[in-house]
C-alpha cells in the first residue's frame, strides 16, 4: 500500500500572512504583488522607448530574487454580445445598428479563434534570510516599495495584496487554475 500524503504536506508553504507574505517550509519568505500593466502596443515609439529604458533601470536595481508570473484566462464574451444586442433593439439609427452588428461579428470571430484573453500579472519577491518575522516583513516591504517606484515609472500600477483571504485566493489561482475565479 502506498503512503499517501496530504495536499498540505505537498504544498511548499507553512504560514500565510496579510499583505501577500508567505513563509515557506524551507524557512524563506515570499511576497506576492499584483501588477496592473499598461497597454504597451498602444504607445507611441517615443513612449515605448521611455518605457523600455525605465524597465531596464527596474531590472538593474532589483538586486534580489524576483519571479514574474503571467496568468492568461480565456474570456467569455457572450455577456458583452448580449449587452450590445439589447442596445441594438432600442436603436433607431440604421447605421449604428449595422456597425453594432459588425462589431458583434468581430467579437464572435475573436471568441471563436480563442484570441480573447485576460492577463493577470504578479511579481513574487523571495528572501532566503532566516531572521525574525518582523525584520523579514520590513525587508519585503522595502523591496515592494522599490519595485512599485520603478514599475510605476514605466506606467504600470503595482498593488500590495492586502488581506489574508486575498493572499489565499491568489495562491489558489496559482495552484488550481481551472477552478480559480481571481
Amino acid at each position: 500500500m502506498k503512503n499517501l500524503i496530504s495536499i498540505q504536506e505537498w504544498l511548499p508553504f507553512s504560514k500565510i500572512f496579510k499583505k501577500g507574505v508567505i513563509k515557506l517550509k524551507d524557512e524563506s519568505y515570499i511576497k506576492i504583488l499584483k501588477i496592473n500593466p499598461i497597454n504597451y502596443s498602444l504607445k507611441s515609439e517615443i513612449e515605448k522607448e521611455a518605457i523600455l529604458n525605465s524597465y531596464k533601470i527596474f531590472l538593474k536595481t532589483c538586486n534580489f530574487n524576483i519571479q514574474i508570473i503571467i496568468q492568461s484566462d480565456k474570456q467569455d464574451l457572450d455577456q458583452i454580445i448580449s449587452k450590445i444586442k439589447n442596445k441594438i433593439k432600442n436603436e433607431k439609427e440604421e447605421k449604428i445598428k449595422k456597425i453594432s452588428e459588425k462589431y458583434i461579428n468581430y467579437i464572435k470571430e475573436i471568441n471563436y479563434n480563442k484570441k480573447s484573453t485576460a492577463k493577470k500579472f504578479f511579481i513574487i519577491i523571495k528572501i532566503n534570510n532566516k531572521k525574525n518575522e518582523e525584520n523579514i516583513q520590513e525587508e519585503l516591504s522595502e523591496k515592494y516599495i522599490k519595485i512599485k517606484e520603478n514599475l510605476e515609472r514605466c506606467g504600470n500600477r503595482v498593488e500590495e495584496i492586502e488581506t489574508l483571504e486575498e493572499t489565499r485566493e491568489v495562491l489558489f489561482s496559482f495552484y488550481n487554475k481551472r477552478l480559480s475565479q481571481i
